[in-house]
């Protein structure tokens, strides 16, 4: 796929792309596409020289020798600050993610002074990519909107899905029998996340120049619906 510009349309450009390279879409794939083009579509962009930054975002950019505009651009797009450590801020954003700077994104944008944040409205733009992708194909699909994370137990960063339409993100296997006849009471699967992480392996992180893929084959559960909601309620997230 080309390089991204404002007013681009995601889903018409991975149609294209995938009938290029032999692999046009099918019923039932799931179409995983990086937050950052996503944005970089939507012309959410940030320049940080045209970023003012306030005091509290000077005061946090002490404590995290961070740029201080970048600072106030997580600032912008926080609802809560969960965490402040050495060169990392941990909050939740205005769509409801806990993750590090609020998901503003440096890698793989051109500009040395331009950042990304996450979409507005991830589901929203998960959505519409969709419409998109089912409008030239006449294919049921679904979509993801990925971002890479980090775990607080765990060395490394995985991809996630932050956005998401057309299937349930979570498999509820509450009630069905094990192997052995035990009745699961806990086991609710989030497969998005398990769909966003195996693309991950062929989508990259660095100079890939990859940013969706195709995961075909996986029988998920369709459904027109957004209410699943993949973040931990407060009251139960026993690490805040």
């Amino acid at each position: 796929m080309p390089f991204i510009q404002p007013g681009d349309k995601i889903g018409k450009m991975i149609f294209q792309a995938a009938k290029k390279q032999g692999t046009p879409i099918q019923q039932h794939d799931v179409i995983v596409v990086t937050h950052v083009v996503v944005s970089k579509s939507e012309g959410n962009v940030v320049n940080l020289d045209e970023v003012k930054p306030s005091e509290k975002a000077l005061e946090i950019a002490k404590q995290t020798n961070k740029d201080p505009a970048m600072v106030e651009v997580i600032l912008r797009e926080t609802k809560e600050i969960v965490r402040i450590g050495q060169n990392s801020i941990i909050t939740q954003t205005n769509s409801d993610i806990v993750c590090a700077n609020a998901g503003v994104d440096r890698s793989n944008v051109s500009g040395d002074r331009n950042v990304v944040p996450l979409p507005k409205e991830p589901n929203s733009s998960a959505s519409r990519i969709r419409k998109e992708i089912m409008h030239l194909s006449d294919a049921e699909v679904a979509v993801i909107v990925s971002d890479t994370h980090g775990r607080p137990f765990r060395m490394g960063e995985i991809n996630i899905a932050v956005g998401y339409a057309g299937f349930k993100p979570i498999r509820d296997r509450r009630g069905e029998k094990d192997l052995f006849g035990y009745v699961l009471r806990i086991k609710q699967t989030a497969v998005a996340d398990e769909l966003a992480s195996a693309a991950e392996l062929v989508i990259g992180q660095a100079n890939e120049g990859i940013p969706a893929a195709i995961v075909r084959g996986y029988n998920y559960t369709s459904d027109e619906e957004q209410t699943t909601q993949l973040m931990r309620a407060k009251e139960k997230d026993l690490f805040r």
